[in-house]
């Protein structure tokens, strides 16, 4: 089953970060990128751009509506996501424990609805 494990971290935390401390995560992010190759797990991930570059969009009443920004107001950002292929949801949360962020922040996993 294909599992999404989406990545929360509060930006403004992150942004205060020496770049020996972002170094050292970009390795870590490396290396569990790296695990979830190599066992074949893997599908795809992405880093997000931060909040700033976000757009949420509505439609209301028949008019598209625009907002700079995020859907909500949260502590934490939703920064980037990777999808992997997992035989169930115990493996799933082994691999996001793995995660980086995971230490300051949280990994949501949420399933992948498979429409038949």
């Amino acid at each position: 089953m294909r599992y999404v494990l989406m990545i929360y971290e509060n930006e403004a935390a992150r942004a205060g970060l020496s770049q020996e401390a972002l170094g050292a995560e970009y390795m870590a992010y490396n290396a569990f990128s790296e695990e979830v190759n190599k066992k074949g797990v893997f599908v795809s991930g992405e880093a997000l751009m931060p909040i700033n570059a976000a757009t949420t969009v509505r439609v209301r009443d028949g008019k598209t509506l625009t907002t700079d920004g995020p859907f909500a107001e949260t502590k934490e950002q939703l920064g980037g996501y990777y999808l992997l292929n997992c035989k169930d949801l115990d493996e799933a949360i082994a691999f996001a424990a793995k995660i980086p962020a995971v230490a300051n922040g949280s990994i949501e996993i949420r399933p992948v609805m498979v429409f038949e």
